[in-house]
């Protein structure tokens, strides 16, 4: 499991037992965000770190790790999955709301035609390909949101790393 140390670098918070990278809320950023990830996926990930703190954005992160794994640099799987949750801290509890769980499954040079998706969800919740035809292709899955994503109350406090 990895998160964040009181600095905000990223460190180990306890070694895997499986074949999941899980990866903890990074509470010096706004909002709430944890994700885990099929251990295959973690040196995409996290090149796209990497590439982050040197202050790259977007697209140049998109071009560069594409170019690496074309390269055969940079080791992308065949498939891999991706869950992310993600809410909202109120500050002053540290309470997170409106928690929202969503699916990525990586499928790199996947197009529709390949697998079948449309390029938008054609029914709230329906998979989609996003990214199709690139090193970055995926499926998403967006379930509608609940009555509590779209906030009402939910349980937990935004975790520590203390």
């Amino acid at each position: 499991m990895l998160g964040y140390d009181p600095s905000g670098e990223l460190v180990t918070l306890r070694p895997g037992s499986n074949t999941f990278v899980c990866l903890a809320d990074n509470p010096h950023r706004k909002g709430f965000s944890v994700a885990c990830y099929h251990k295959d996926l973690e040196p995409f990930m996290a090149r796209g770190r990497v590439l982050t703190a040197a202050g790259k954005k977007g697209d140049e992160i998109f071009k560069i790790r594409e170019a690496e794994v074309k390269s055969g640099k940079l080791p992308l799987p065949d498939k891999s999955l991706l869950n992310v949750t993600t809410g909202k801290v109120d500050p002053a509890t540290g309470e997170v709301t409106e928690l929202y769980s969503r699916y990525v499954i990586y499928i790199p040079y996947a197009t529709p035609e390949s697998t079948g998706l449309p390029l938008v969800p054609v029914t709230p919740g329906a998979p989609w390909i996003m990214n199709p035809g690139t090193h970055r292709a995926h499926i998403m899955i967006n379930p509608p949101k609940t009555a509590a994503a779209k906030g009402a109350a939910t349980s937990g406090r935004r975790a520590s790393n203390k």
